[in-house]
C-alpha cells in the first residue's frame, strides 16, 4: 500500500515538473500583463484627461483598455498552460454550469455596453445633478458596470448602466441655468392690488445675489389666484445650475424666506404666506 501511495506521488510530481516551466512562463506573462496594463492605463488617463473635456469618458475608456489587456493577459497565460481546452470542455459539458456562466456574462455584456453608449453619447458629466427614478444626487464615477451616485444625503447608490440608459434620466446641471418657482400667498388689505405687490417682489428677487436677471432668464410673476384682498402668486427665477444643492434650493429657500420678511416689513398682514 505504501508503495502504490508513493507512485501515485510520484507520478504527481512528474506532473508538476512537466508542468512547472509552463506554469511559471504563464506567472510570468500575467505579471507582465498587470504590470503593462496599470502603466498603460495611467499613460492613457494622463493623455485623455489633458485633451478630453469629459473626464467621464476619458476614465471610461481608460478602465476599457486595462481590463481588456488584463483579459488578454489571462487568456494567454491558460493558454500557455493549456487549460483553455480543459475549460471549455468543462463548460460545454456541464450544461447546467454554462447556462448560468452564460446568464451571468448576458447581464455584464449588457451592462457594458449600456456603459459604452453613457461614455460617449454623455447625458451626464462628473459631478452632474441627476435622478433616476426617485433617486436624486451627483454622478461620481462610471465604471464598467455600474455608474456611481451619491445622495446629498450622503448616501452612495451603485445603479446598473443599463438601468440608467433605460430609464428616464432628468439633469438638473446639464444647463447653465435652472428655473425654480414658489408660491406666495398675500393678503394686501386696504393696499393697492396685487400689481404693487408683484412690483415689490420682483424687485427683491432681482436684487438677490445668485438670482440670474440676464435675458431670457429674466424672472416673472403669474397671478394664479385672486380674491377681494388676497391674491396667490407664483415666482419664477433663474439660477446657475452648476451646484444644484447650494446655488439652487438654498437660493431658493432664501428667497423664500426673505420674500415673506420684506412683504412684512412694507406693511403687508402676518397672515402672508410663502410655500
Amino acid at each position: 500500500m505504501f508503495q502504490d501511495i508513493q507512485r501515485v506521488l510520484h507520478t504527481y510530481w512528474e506532473a508538476f515538473l512537466f508542468i512547472a516551466p509552463k506554469l511559471l512562463i504563464a506567472l510570468v506573462v500575467l505579471s507582465l500583463a498587470l504590470a503593462v496594463a496599470k502603466r498603460f492605463s495611467l499613460l492613457l488617463s494622463g493623455r485623455l484627461q489633458s485633451k478630453a473635456h469629459d473626464p467621464l469618458l476619458a476614465d471610461f475608456l481608460t478602465n476599457v483598455a486595462k481590463w481588456g489587456m488584463i483579459l488578454t493577459g489571462l487568456l494567454l497565460a491558460m493558454q500557455i498552460v493549456g487549460l483553455s481546452g480543459v475549460v471549455s470542455g468543462v463548460l460545454g459539458a456541464a450544461g447546467l454550469t454554462a447556462f448560468v456562466v452564460g446568464f451571468a456574462l448576458k447581464d455584464i455584456a449588457e451592462n457594458f455596453l449600456a456603459g459604452m453608449v453613457l461614455a460617449f453619447n454623455r447625458p451626464f458629466h462628473i459631478h452632474d445633478t441627476v435622478q433616476i427614478r426617485d433617486m436624486l444626487g451627483q454622478v461620481e464615477a462610471l465604471n464598467l458596470r455600474t455608474t456611481i451616485i451619491r445622495t446629498f444625503e450622503g448616501k452612495q447608490i451603485s445603479l446598473p448602466n443599463a438601468v440608467v440608459l433605460r430609464e428616464p434620466l432628468t439633469n438638473f446641471t446639464r444647463n447653465e441655468y435652472i428655473r425654480q418657482d414658489f408660491l406666495v400667498s398675500v393678503d394686501y388689505g386696504e393696499q393697492p392690488g396685487p400689481a404693487q405687490v408683484i412690483d415689490k417682489i420682483l424687485q427683491y428677487v432681482n436684487g438677490t445675489e445668485g438670482v440670474e436677471s440676464t435675458p431670457p432668464y429674466v424672472s416673472y410673476i403669474t397671478l394664479e389666484k385672486s380674491a377681494d384682498t388676497t391674491a396667490d402668486l407664483r415666482v419664477y427665477f433663474w439660477a446657475p445650475s452648476e451646484d444644484y444643492r447650494r446655488q439652487v434650493l438654498v437660493l431658493k429657500s432664501n428667497l423664500m424666506q426673505g420674500t415673506k420678511a420684506m412683504l412684512t416689513e412694507a406693511g403687508y398682514p402676518p397672515t402672508t404666506t410663502v410655500s
